[in-house]
């Protein structure tokens, strides 16, 4: 059992810091995580404890990065500089057939247009590239017609999204977030990892099962099609996320669905800057418009991870938190939201695999004592 807890949290959060030694010590081997929260843009929890992670450690969050993808898309809808009501194909003229045509910007961001990959699935090499993925999927048939369902996007959502991106700006994603979002607001959240920042840089480690996980993953049965080919699963061959996360040039690139590299303190800082503003500067979004990414835009059932009301605009929704809240989780256990009833930005991340993926259980405590400090305040 890992037990050291290091950090420090503000006078009254102590509570968060309670829960987080809590979770440590139930551990059989360190999770390598770091807890960050801002209240209303003050950092108040900035909690670390592994043998090989310090609170700088940097390390992949993989879809924690699309928080940072769909913020940039809020601030250019927000800006005027692009129309969610458009069809993509209004700025993308070769997003055309099959429907696709008829697909509002809308409706891509909000995991609707059915391309969850390509046909034979993609290297490493190749899925780390966003203009190379959304060139082999501009003409590709989807899986349903284009509006009328929606399914997570997994590895591909970042380079639909950022084609329209740079069609509308002339510039990436990467490099609009680069510009309105990471360097201004002092961000350690990166899309394309720095060479300077190298030897901060840790990789994901492999989950350890214990023989109760170990018997239900055995027990839950073939991946069913639809999430075996939006997780690129269905190429020879699978894919491996451990290796994918490590993977040079994921990291170099970084990839706007899950090529991100950063701290908690970085996604925190990012939905602390979105909803509060940072580091002497405003909010990037307008009260409004934080209300729009988190209204509902997905009712019914994901055709790929079956969750019930999965997104926003983009963003996931945090039932769990509230209904003016927003985020998004990362495949490792790591989890990023913002909830402007409260002020709270909360950041996550873990570098060993959590069972079984996705948002660690550990969040559902975690966050439930931050929320609960804060709404005592």
């Amino acid at each position: 059992m890992y037990t050291t807890v290091q950090g420090t949290v503000a006078a009254g959060w102590e509570p968060v810091r309670e829960e987080f030694a809590a979770f440590l010590a139930a551990e059989p081997l360190a999770p390598e995580a770091q807890l960050a929260v801002r209240h209303h843009g003050r950092l108040v929890v900035d909690l670390w404890g592994g043998e090989d992670t310090e609170g700088d450690t940097l390390g992949p969050v993989y879809s924690i990065t699309k928080g940072a993808t769909h913020l940039v898309v809020a601030l250019l809808a927000q800006d005027g500089l692009l129309d969610l009501e458009r069809p993509v194909s209004a700025y993308w003229p070769e997003f055309t057939g099959h429907g696709k045509e008829r697909l509002t910007v809308r409706q891509l961001v909000a995991h609707g247009s059915g391309l969850l990959n390509t046909p034979e699935g993609l290297s490493y090499d190749e899925i780390a590239d966003d203009a190379l993925v959304a060139t082999r999927l501009a003409d590709a048939r989807p899986h349903w017609e284009p509006g009328t369902a929606y399914g997570y996007h997994a590895f591909v959502i970042g380079a639909l999204v950022g084609e329209v991106v740079r069609r509308v700006t002339g510039r990436s994603l990467q490099e609009v977030y680069e510009e309105r979002v990471r360097a201004p607001y002092g961000l350690d959240l990166y899309m394309g990892l720095p060479a300077r920042l190298e030897d901060r840089w840790k990789p994901t480690l492999e989950m350890v099962l214990t023989p109760a996980q170990a018997a239900a993953f055995a027990a839950g049965g073939p991946m069913p099609e639809a999430m075996r080919t939006a997780f690129n699963m269905h190429r020879e061959p699978p894919m491996d996320l451990i290796a994918y996360a490590n993977h040079p040039r994921v990291r170099e690139l970084g990839g706007a669905s899950a090529g991100g590299t950063g701290t908690a303190r970085g996604v925190a800082g990012l939905y602390a800057a979105a909803i509060s503003g940072l580091a002497g500067r405003p909010a990037l979004l307008k009260p409004d418009t934080a209300a729009e990414v988190a209204r509902p835009h997905t009712p019914g059932t994901d055709r790929v991870t079956s969750e019930t009301d999965h997104f926003g605009l983009g963003f996931e929704r945090q039932h769990a938190v509230g209904p003016e809240a927003f985020g998004h989780c990362g495949a490792a256990g790591g989890l990023g939201f913002a909830d402007p009833a409260t002020g709270i930005a909360y950041g996550y991340t873990r570098r060993r695999f959590a069972f079984p993926g996705a948002a660690a259980p550990e969040n559902g405590p975690l966050a439930a004592a931050v929320l609960a400090v804060a709404r005592g305040l």
